[in-house]
């Protein structure tokens, strides 16, 4: 904490508690996001594997919401791809993911309030599987159909992969999303 005079009043610039905790709980997201994706690649078709990264952004777009979700979306993978094979693919990735992280988070919001667990659960599966279509069919395929000038069929067609692979993974951790933010809001108190 600084202080300031001025005028002989102290002015206190203070960086609010609440946003120093978010901003941390981000970077160690994004941080958690580049991880799982470098180092545990699991390969399921030709040049595609399980992003476990995509557990992270899930559980962030559970616990903290529709800016964190894309924040750690986006970010992580601007980083992992950089890191990977520097920005090739990269922006079709990213646009995908930020638009997905906005979008689960904005969900989750509004199913967190949804008591009966079967109708949560299927709520969020479906919702899982179009905003993954948009994200990856969709955003990916006219970004790289524009960078690459393919046909945007062609560039659909080869992100059929990516996103079944992806679904698999939000799906599949789905149940862990709300085993951590109960852990998540037990540490915040």
């Amino acid at each position: 904490m600084m202080n300031n005079v001025k005028n002989g009043v102290i002015i206190r610039n203070e960086m609010n508690h609440e946003t120093l905790k978010t901003i941390c709980y981000n970077g160690l997201g994004i941080a958690l996001y580049v991880a799982l994706s470098l180092c545990l690649q699991v390969p399921v078709f030709e040049n595609y594997y399980l992003c476990l990264g995509y557990i992270v952004m899930l559980v962030y777009c559970y616990s903290f919401g529709p800016v964190s979700g894309a924040l750690i979306g986006g970010i992580g993978c601007l980083l992992h791809c950089i890191m990977i094979n520097g920005m090739r693919g990269m922006p079709g990735w990213m646009l995908g993911n930020i638009f997905m992280g906005f979008a689960l988070g904005f969900l989750f919001k509004l199913t967190k309030k949804i008591t009966n667990k079967i109708l949560c659960n299927t709520v969020n599966v479906a919702s899982i599987i179009v905003i993954t279509t948009v994200a990856i069919l969709g955003i990916k395929s006219i970004t790289e159909c524009l960078l690459y000038a393919q046909p945007f069929a062609v560039r659909t067609a080869n992100n059929i992969y990516a996103f079944i692979a992806d679904v698999v993974v939000l799906i599949v951790a789905l149940p862990m999303c709300s085993m951590l933010n109960a852990v998540l809001k037990s540490n915040n108190n």
